[in-house]
């Protein structure tokens, strides 16, 4: 298993810095939460899934620490293109949500996969965009 290296700074304007595995993120991006609750992703995911999505989000940060970028994208859609002059970075993680049984005692864990969107700006800053395609790994049930 891979280990984590986390390291918090600052830029030369003072502005928070996270760098993790050598990723450096420079946060949320402020056009985050409308994309979160109104993308075409998020209006398509129905049922458990949808559930899943809305749950994710008190996990932010550690699906960031354990987040692997899988492919660069380069920016297509006009809409984007002052804040993703670089393009778009796509990293796979994955976060787990509890089931419990009728006496609220956690029974075991459902296993999600879901891909972080982040645009790079013109500096190639880093800023967490959207989270799309969460699907629970049906394979995967994690006991305690």
């Amino acid at each position: 298993m891979e280990k984590e290296n986390i390291v918090v700074g600052f830029d030369k304007k003072g502005h928070k810095v996270v760098v993790i595995n050598n990723i450096m993120f420079f946060g949320i991006g402020s056009d985050f939460p409308d994309e979160f609750i109104h993308s075409q992703d998020t209006m398509a995911v129905r049922g458990p899934n949808a559930k899943a999505k809305a749950n994710l989000v008190q996990g932010i940060t550690h699906m960031v620490q354990i987040a692997r970028k899988t492919k660069e994208v380069a920016n297509l859609k006009e809409k984007n293109s002052k804040k993703a002059k670089q393009g778009w970075n796509r990293y796979l993680t994955r976060f787990a949500l509890p089931v419990m049984n009728q006496e609220n005692v956690i029974i075991y864990y459902n296993v999600y996969l879901a891909t972080l969107i982040v645009r790079k700006n013109s500096r190639r800053q880093l800023y967490l965009y959207d989270i799309v395609h969460v699907k629970k790994e049906a394979s995967i049930e994690f006991m305690l």
